[in-house]
């Protein structure tokens, strides 16, 4: 009896391969469906957007800023988006104030027409609003505060112009550079003050509501022109009316919450 030869089974050392190779597989699938996730097919995007809109029946005008809404057998109906209505509402709203700012301004030019011609009143359109800029010397005698009768009337026609609106109005005085130190006036601060609350009370006694009323003394610190010259110094003088556009707003108080240090350094101050 022969025997078979029994055949050695040789050691594959290259099976490794075969993970290997199902390892960059898993990999290289991994990564694909990764690209897929992060990239967005547009086409796909507009059919998902055009469906979900069909679904609502309703489609989104953004250039005209409506919603047109669809229902079954009648043609679309535009409804007005509140967004864009309440933006409209405001822009007219401003155009509206600022027509009537400049005809208001038109009516001043108009009643101070002689002084405007004379150089002495300037009218000039602002960001705020409409400025008045009047020039002392028609106004009050060197170092006082007392209206020249000449220029009552003038400022009494301004008033009557302003009583018939309701915008804030606020009057500034403005002086030159050189000192002034007498006991009514000890600086241009206490000049320029009195001035504008001079100006204040005659609009207040022409109809003007107090409450829209604002005076403010600002001596020589915003000056114009250059206080070297002569003229730059006349120009300096001056009382501004600023009929201010924009309505004041309430405030709101700060309301924080002080930390248990930060009482404790409170108490630190008041102590000292």
């Amino acid at each position: 009896m022969v025997r078979k030869k029994k055949v050695e089974e040789r050691e594959n050392h290259e099976r490794w391969l075969v993970s290997y190779a199902d390892f960059i597989t898993l990999l290289f699938a991994f990564f694909v469906v990764m690209y897929a996730l992060s990239s967005i097919n547009e086409g796909k995007y507009r059919i998902l957007s055009e469906s979900l809109n069909s679904a609502f029946r309703n489609v989104t005008d953004r250039s005209a800023g409506q919603i047109m809404l669809m229902t079954e057998g009648a043609p679309p109906v535009p409804v007005p988006a509140p967004v864009a209505t309440a933006a409209k509402a405001v822009d007219e709203g401003k155009l509206r104030q600022r027509e009537k700012m400049r005809n208001m301004a038109r009516e001043i030019m108009k009643v101070l027409a002689p002084l405007v011609r004379q150089g002495k009143v300037r009218v000039l359109e602002t960001s705020r609003g409409v400025s008045i800029e009047i020039n002392d010397s028609i106004l009050f005698a060197p170092g006082q505060a007392r209206l020249e009768p000449r220029s009552i009337a003038a400022l009494q026609a301004v008033a009557q112009v302003l009583a018939d609106s309701n915008f804030p109005i606020t009057i500034e005085g403005h002086t030159d550079n050189i000192p002034i130190s007498t006991p009514q006036f000890p600086s241009n601060w206490e000049l320029s003050a009195v001035r504008a609350t001079t100006v204040l009370r005659l609009f207040v006694d022409s109809g003007v509501s107090p409450d829209r009323l604002t005076a403010i003394g600002y001596g020589e610190q915003r000056a114009v022109e250059s206080n070297d010259s002569v003229e730059g110094r006349a120009r300096n003088r001056r009382v501004t009316i600023l009929i201010d556009s924009f309505a004041p707003e309430m405030p709101a108080e700060v309301v924080t919450e002080l930390k248990p240090e930060d009482e404790a350094e409170a108490g630190a101050v008041r102590s000292d």
